[in-house]
């Protein structure tokens, strides 16, 4: 049967991407839309395109060697993938499949001219766009120059770009199959590209159009500036006219032609503002039609508008489900929890179902809407003053919204905004009893979980841990434990803001907060400093170490016993992971493997400590700390009482040292609780997944993390699980790596980053946050993952962000750098109680600084200078 190969394009729609491809699915669903006019044509299927691979078997051996080659390898990716297309093309089409592309011609008009055009599997989907990736040929005439193209267009699955683009978004080659749309081509007066909704700053209520003379050809190539629209509520706000002196033609007998435009047509709109509304009109009934903004190539036949393509925006931060028409402002959790990348969907429901604010996702990240609290003026001035003191472009950005004056409503003080962000802090003895009571308090309801939830299973499981999330909040809530968070912390504010003003001196509290009393997360970092000391008297446990590699579980802890000193080596370690096995890097979302998971994790770290740190190491570095601290509460007391009234500022002063440093290292305990707490949970949770794959309910236990709690619940009671659902959440996961979460995120979809606002930094420098004191210069280690470490003494830093799992790097290293944090998170907190010199907040900082580059970080004025 030869009608396996060709579809009419109204045949076709967006259920029939594995036939038609991605280009093709669309064109058929547009086709379909009331008012839209769509140049007639059919579609080449995938089964003819694996009819011709299977006609080539080479192909086979060089895809095999081609999905085994280094990304980075741009020189074997370009000669294996030529490789690939000189066969395909040469590769003749069946008799019966190329008078199937005829008779599908002859319906059109064999003489007729043609755009030839890829339409591939994995191609404008909602995830990724693979725009540009395969080839397009215009003005095709004749059926043997067809057929040669539509050759051309299946190799183009393989061009340089495409495959480079698949091995980023983690896409088997083997896994896309290429359809090809043969369009009857129309010879427009204008052409170009409409967003529904800008592609810059992400607003839905804007709409952009690009547009140029002739064919959309001479923009896409860039041989022309088009002019560019800007559209808002159906009329046009913005227009910039360009100089067009050339465009891109169709010739008579095929192909195209790049011609120059009349000098007094150049500067001449190619639309009018009346054509750019109605485009837009258009473009929002297609946006309707697939349900998120597109990017839409036209042309302009005579009067009338042709839709030639549409494909989603890719690059658009998602937005949260609202459920009303309202302007909302919504300010993202994972910049303050230090952890922007997206989590899974088990993970975001547990952090939904155990905080303490109601939180919305959106790109596999969460937010919280402030709208509320913005509109009333009391309840504005707490939360922008906490923003402001923890993450200055957060609050630049909610700031920004503000300034228009219309997109928040401004509601009475007495309004429902609710208190100051933080409250209002009653009176707290500075007393370490305090401290302990609280840590005591977290250890008995951890110890109770961990007793009442062996005996629970199935559904009732579930039940339990309703009941446990409950008594999670209720820990975290206990104003107790508020109050003693928020006296660290203004004790902080108080220091570095008095000291200021009455000494000159910038963030002293950094110094006075080193080595803290009671912060678990320094703790940690130091403790691991303990776990390298007990190693290294024994060389052959540092050479076994060495040979772990990437172990995904503790299986290496066995072998170590083998080794002379392997015992102590291995007490050493399970020693530190009973204390701190529950955490990992992104240990927000509770699906991330834990050390206790994968204690092979820390090895590279344990080495590092092993080769650049002496014995003892851990305790002098926290005297040392501790020395320093009370040397600089002497000096600073000593200038205060040589001022004006300077008995009573040096009697405040000892107070809120003596306050910042009883409280300011139980500022990282209840984080410790919430990750001690998911552990359990998670163990739970695991076993349950591993009874479900017992009885062939789950294929992997792993995959419950793509349920949310309440899907896994029902799972569980039905004993059935929705594999398309799994795979639809993986893939959406893969895809949510892709986009970067912003600070702040309106409902208009507007991402805002916010900007520092500062003309004290030097020309060509860094500009970020200063969160802990002091210079340092030293070579940059870029590292996104701290299992990839390798430190030298001296080095410096520079990652996205920094959670406590990154503590124990921070005892090896000089300063750090990081793209996001704010003055109380983690790595801040951390990096004063080391005496790190640091800067967080860093815009793109692992992009603009290289690997082993020579820098400088100005922890105290808020800056980094790359020397080479």
């Amino acid at each position: 049967m030869t009608e396996q190969y060709v579809w009419d394009l109204q045949e076709a729609d967006e259920t029939h991407v594995a036939v038609v491809g991605g280009k093709g699915a669309h064109l058929g669903g547009l086709s379909r839309v009331e008012g839209l006019r769509v140049p007639g044509g059919f579609c080449v299927t995938t089964d003819a395109f694996r009819r011709i691979m299977a006609a080539a078997p080479s192909t086979g051996d060089l895809l095999d060697r081609l999905s085994r080659v280094d990304p980075d390898d741009r020189e074997a990716i370009r000669t294996l993938s030529a490789q690939i297309r000189r066969i395909i093309e040469g590769t003749a089409i069946p008799e019966d499949l190329a008078a199937a592309i005829t008779r599908g011609l002859a319906r059109f008009g064999e003489r007729a001219a043609y755009a030839v055009r890829s339409s591939a599997t994995a191609e404008d989907l909602p995830t990724a766009s693979f725009a540009g990736q395969q080839d397009t040929y215009l003005n095709v005439v004749g059926p043997t120059a067809v057929l040669r193209h539509v050759s051309r267009c299946w190799a183009s699955l393989f061009t340089e770009r495409a495959v480079a683009y698949r091995r980023r978004n983690g896409i088997d080659h083997r896994a896309v199959h290429m359809a090809v749309v043969v369009q009857r081509m129309v010879v427009p007066r204008a052409a170009g590209v409409l967003f529904t909704a800008d592609p810059v700053t992400g607003n839905r209520k804007v709409a952009t159009v690009d547009a140029g003379f002739g064919l959309g050809e001479a923009l896409v190539s860039g041989l022309v500036n088009p002019d560019v629209f800007t559209v808002r509520h159906g009329e046009v706000v913005a227009r910039t006219i360009a100089a067009k002196r050339c465009a891109v033609q169709a010739l008579p007998g095929g192909g195209t032609r790049e011609v120059a435009i009349d000098v007094p047509r150049q500067e001449q709109p190619a639309l009018t503002d009346a054509q750019v509304v109605r485009l837009v009109r258009l473009g929002r009934r297609i946006e309707a039609h697939f349900g998120r903004p597109q990017d839409i190539e036209w042309c302009l036949v005579d009067e009338d508008f042709r839709i030639v393509q549409s494909r989603p925006i890719t690059t658009l931060f998602p937005l949260p489900e609202s459920g009303d028409q309202e302007n909302h402002v919504y300010v993202s959790v994972g910049h303050g929890q230090m952890m922007t990348d997206p989590m899974k969907p088990l993970g975001l429901s547990l952090w939904r179902l155990t905080a303490m604010v109601p939180m919305h996702e959106a790109g596999g990240r969460l937010f919280v809407d402030v709208s509320r609290r913005l509109a009333s003026p009391a309840s504005r001035a707490g939360l922008l003053d906490v923003m402001g003191r923890g993450d200055p472009l957060t609050r630049d950005a909610l700031e920004t919204v503000l300034d228009r004056g219309d997109f928040v409503p401004s509601l009475p003080d007495a309004g429902p905004g609710g208190p100051p962000v933080g409250g209002v802090s009653a009176p707290l003895e500075t007393d370490p009893a305090v401290v302990n009571e609280l840590i005591e308090r977290s250890r008995v309801s951890l110890a109770a979980l961990e007793r009442d939830i062996r005996t629970k299973s199935g559904p009732a499981l579930f039940d339990f841990l309703l009941e446990a999330f409950e008594e999670h909040k209720r820990v975290l809530g206990d104003p107790l434990n508020l109050q003693a968070i928020m006296a660290g912390m203004e004790a902080t504010w108080w220091l570095n803001d008095k000291l200021g003003e009455w000494l000159g001196e910038k963030n002293a509290a950094d110094t006075l907060t080193l080595s803290a009393p009671g912060n678990v997360t320094s703790e940690m970092g130091l403790a691991l400093l303990d776990v390298a000391d007990v190693i290294r008297p024994h060389p052959e446990v540092v050479e076994f170490l060495r040979g772990v590699g990437d172990v995904e579980d503790g299986a290496f802890l066995g072998g170590l016993a083998e080794c002379a000193g392997g015992v102590e080596a291995r007490d050493a370690i399970e020693a530190y992971l009973d204390r701190y096995g529950m955490r990992c890097v992104g240990e927000i979302d509770i699906t991330r493997p834990r050390w206790r998971e994968r204690p092979g994790t820390l090895v590279p770290v344990i080495l590092d400590h092993v080769r650049n740190f002496e014995p003892g190491a851990a305790e002098r570095r926290f005297a040392h700390g501790r020395e320093k601290a009370r040397k600089k509460e002497q000096e600073v007391l000593a200038r205060l009482r040589t001022l004006p009234d300077g008995d009573r500022k040096a009697a405040e002063t000892k107070r809120m040292v003596d306050r910042v440093r009883t409280f300011i290292g139980y500022r990282e305990y209840p984080k410790y609780g919430i990750v001690s707490r998911y552990f359990v949970y998670k163990q739970a949770l695991l076993a349950e997944a591993e009874r479900l794959v017992r009885a062939h309910v789950l294929p992997e236990k792993e995959d419950l993390f793509y349920l949310t709690f309440q899907e896994f619940r029902d799972a569980v009671c039905a004993q059935e699980v929705d594999d398309r659902l799994i795979r639809q959440r993986k893939d959406a996961f893969r895809s949510f790596h892709a986009l970067t979460p912003p600070r702040v995120l309106t409902s208009d979809g507007e991402a805002i980053t916010g900007a520092y606002r500062r003309d004290d930094v030097p020309a060509g420098a860094l500009t970020g946050l200063p969160v802990s004191a002091g210079t340092v210069e030293g070579r940059a280690r870029v590292i996104l993952d701290m299992a990839g470490a390798d430190l030298a003494a001296g080095d410096i830093l520079v990652t996205t962000f920094t959670d406590p799992s990154w503590s124990p790097l921070f005892v090896g290293i000089a300063g750090l750098v990081t793209e996001v944090g704010g003055l109380m998170t983690h790595g801040a907190v951390i990096a004063r109680e080391y005496g790190l010199p640091a800067v967080v907040g860093v815009e793109r900082a692992t992009r603009l600084i290289r690997d082993g580059q020579r820098i400088r970080v100005h922890g105290t004025d808020g800056y980094v200078e790359i020397l080479s």
